[in-house]
């Protein structure tokens, strides 16, 4: 795909192509990233845990570790690592 220009709204919006969203499989709702760097505006596709389950079932060994003790697991260490901020 080749570069698209595409209009800043006065609210500071923007509206990534079809194609992009497409591409990407970014559907309404979907979060990105924005990230400044070198002069430049990076937006990646942020992943909900939710949307990563299918991900750990298909990687967990049978009989392991089930989805929801991997949740409440992740859970605790994201809040662990807050509280030490």
């Amino acid at each position: 795909m080749g570069m698209t220009t595409i209009k800043v709204s006065d609210k500071g919006q923007v509206t990534l192509p079809a194609v992009v969203r497409r591409k990407l499989h970014l559907e309404a709702r979907s979060q990105v990233s924005v990230e400044v760097r070198d002069g430049e505006i990076v937006l990646r596709p942020v992943k909900a845990i939710a949307e990563l389950e299918g991900v750990f079932r298909a990687a967990a060994r049978p009989g392991g570790t089930s989805w929801e003790a991997e949740r409440r697991h992740m859970e605790r260490a994201v809040a662990e690592q807050v509280a030490d901020e």
